[in-house]
């Protein structure tokens, strides 16, 4: 209640709703969304009979603002769910009048013999509107005006009360969090929305006799890269300050919680290039060339970085970013200048490579066996050539024989044995052979989306079941989990303008400032989980000898292919095999 008086008063003091409020460092802060570049149609609010309505609606349409829902909608929803899934479902607020604030709230699920789901593990957020474009030529440098423009719900807002104009749509998203203890049966209760009268909808999830285990324990090689520098961009506190280690944590619990494998450690800086994204990408390492020519390496940086992530939970591999620089070029700071100083055009394979990358290797590799930290740690490499990986397998391996090296990036079947963590571009795919021989070595085998992909990918304008698909595909092709490259490298504006200047609209980024989850994350989720299920099952049918439970799978499996993706939407697709899946 304290919280409703609280932002009643602000709303009083405001001249318009509207009005944007600057986000705070704790992401708390109430902002306005962009101008919706589409009107809505007077005739067509007109002849809507009520003034509020409220209903469940599917959770994989993006519905436009302005325009009034015509796909059924319901009053009740049912889910299904394995003990310890997280399910969602959305709901749709849409009025003819001004709201000046809205709230929703769950109550508990009733269960079989007294059990309940406590609203504790029941999450509602209001979905916003942020501005997308169209994948156009995919990569390469693009202009706003050169495409059509528009906005689509994708961020989960982490406020409780939100206010919505007339004429418009008001998504929320519902997110159910099953223990895994609780018996099977069905669980039923409310959802009330308060938007100027209380509207109450019946929820209800079907819990299965069937136990998911915690993230911690999924399997799937799920890896998005992470961007620390932007978050004390955007929180506005100095890089690598106490706070700006504090703001961090809960971003990356978040991560943690969709089954995050590697941790991103950039060991050089900006290892990309300066420029290709908006936020750079610092180093975590200090290089520094000694007035002597000798060279030291500060890793304190490093290492409060990487055990703050294992503390959120994301502790399996450390991906060092990079030997091979997009332009071939190294950062350090040189004592004789007094200022940072570049190493230019150094091909791996030369002189000048060797003599800057050696010494460093040697001493991270001394610093890593210290910390116990050697074993889960690879050189990774983005998209680079054949020549210069053999470079880099040969002085890492040089100076010691077990280091792992990571590649996103072509198959080349001659470097194959050689890559520990091995992610190829969508459309690749191992020899079957080889992918089993990985697998039984425990080697990372995956693949990954970038700009160049129109489908299945996770743009703000994708179709969010998109999302969900891509997991599907990695387990009918037998690929052991999905990399993409951005987490949360966001643009200028990210809350209300996904678009960038070089790819398509949301490719930087998969959640938004708060942190605030989105549709597209909560998609992610769903597609992990539901390989996590078929793993279970094949595991539990080949342990039982269940040869018709595994035929039974990959029939399932079958529509899951990049030229069937071309013929049947994914959500139609993801749907009936949830369904088949949850039969087994």
């Amino acid at each position: 209640m304290k919280k409703i008086v609280c932002f009643l008063a602000l709303l009083g003091s405001l001249a318009s709703y509207a009005q944007d409020l600057s986000f705070s460092k704790k992401g708390l802060s109430y902002y306005a969304e962009a101008e919706n570049p589409a009107k809505a149609n007077p005739a067509e609010w007109a002849a809507v009979k009520q003034p509020v309505n409220v209903s469940f609606a599917g959770d994989n349409v993006r519905y436009p603002k302005e325009k009034v829902p015509v796909e059924a909608l319901s009053g009740s929803v049912t889910l299904q769910a394995w003990k310890g899934e997280k399910v969602h479902t959305q709901l749709l607020i849409w009025t003819k009048a001004d709201l000046r604030a809205v709230r929703v709230d769950a109550g508990r699920l009733q269960g079989p013999s007294g059990a309940v789901i406590d609203p504790k593990n029941i999450s509602t957020g209001f979905v916003r509107y942020v501005l997308t474009d169209e994948f156009g030529k995919g990569c390469g440098t693009r202009k706003t005006t050169d495409y059509d423009s528009s906005l689509v719900e994708d961020a989960i807002d982490i406020v409780d009360v939100l206010p919505v104009k007339a004429n418009t749509v008001q998504p929320v998203w519902i997110s159910i969090k099953v223990p895994a203890d609780i018996p099977a049966g069905k669980y039923s209760g409310n959802i009330s929305v308060n938007a100027g009268k209380e509207y109450v909808l019946n929820i209800a999830v079907e819990v299965l006799d069937k136990v998911l285990p915690p993230p911690s324990e999924w399997k799937y090689d799920f890896d998005l890269w992470q961007s620390a520098a932007a978050i004390a961009k955007v929180h506005d506190v100095p890089l690598w300050s106490d706070e700006h280690f504090d703001l961090m944590v809960p971003y990356f619990k978040l991560l943690a919680e969709a089954g995050q494998k590697p941790i991103t450690a950039n060991i050089i800086d900006q290892p990309w290039g300066k420029g290709h994204v908006y936020h750079d990408d610092p180093t975590l390492i200090s290089w520094t060339k000694k007035k002597d020519g000798t060279w030291s390496y500060d890793y304190h940086l490093f290492d409060r970085y990487v055990q703050m992530m294992m503390d959120c939970g994301i502790s399996s591999r450390i991906n060092c970013y990079t030997m091979v620089t997009w332009d071939l070029s190294f950062i350090y700071f040189d004592e004789r200048l007094g200022r940072n100083d570049t190493v230019k055009n150094a091909t791996p394979g030369s002189q000048a490579y060797t003599n800057f990358w050696k010494p460093m290797i040697t001493d991270f590799t001394a610093h890593l066996k210290s910390k116990g930290w050697f074993e889960k740690t690879a050189i990774a490499m983005d998209e680079r050539e054949m020549e210069s990986m053999k470079a880099v397998i040969a002085l890492v391996r040089g100076v010691d024989k077990n280091w792992k090296v990571a590649l996103a990036g072509d198959y080349h079947p001659e470097i194959v044995n050689d890559v520990y963590d091995y992610c190829l571009n969508i459309g690749q795919v191992f020899p079957q052979r080889e992918l089993e021989r990985r697998k039984r070595q425990g080697k990372p085998s995956t693949y990954y989306t970038a700009c160049g992909t129109d489908i299945p990918n996770g743009f703000t304008y994708s179709f969010p079941a998109e999302n969900a698909w891509i997991s599907w595909y990695a387990a009918a092709e037998g690929f052991t989990g999905y990399l993409r490259w951005a987490y949360n490298n966001w643009v200028k504006d990210p809350l209300r303008d996904s678009r960038f200047r070089t790819w398509p609209a949301g490719d930087l980024y998969q959640i938004y400032p708060g942190p605030r989850s989105s549709i597209r994350f909560e998609k992610f989720i769903e597609g992990i989980q539901d390989y996590e299920k078929i793993r279970i099952l094949r595991e539990k049918y080949k342990a039982d000898g269940n040869k018709a439970g595994l035929i039974e799978i990959e029939r399932i499996l079958c529509p899951f292919s990049l030229n069937m993706l071309r013929l049947a939407p994914s959500a139609e697709t993801v749907a009936n095999a949830k369904i088949q899946l949850n039969k087994l």
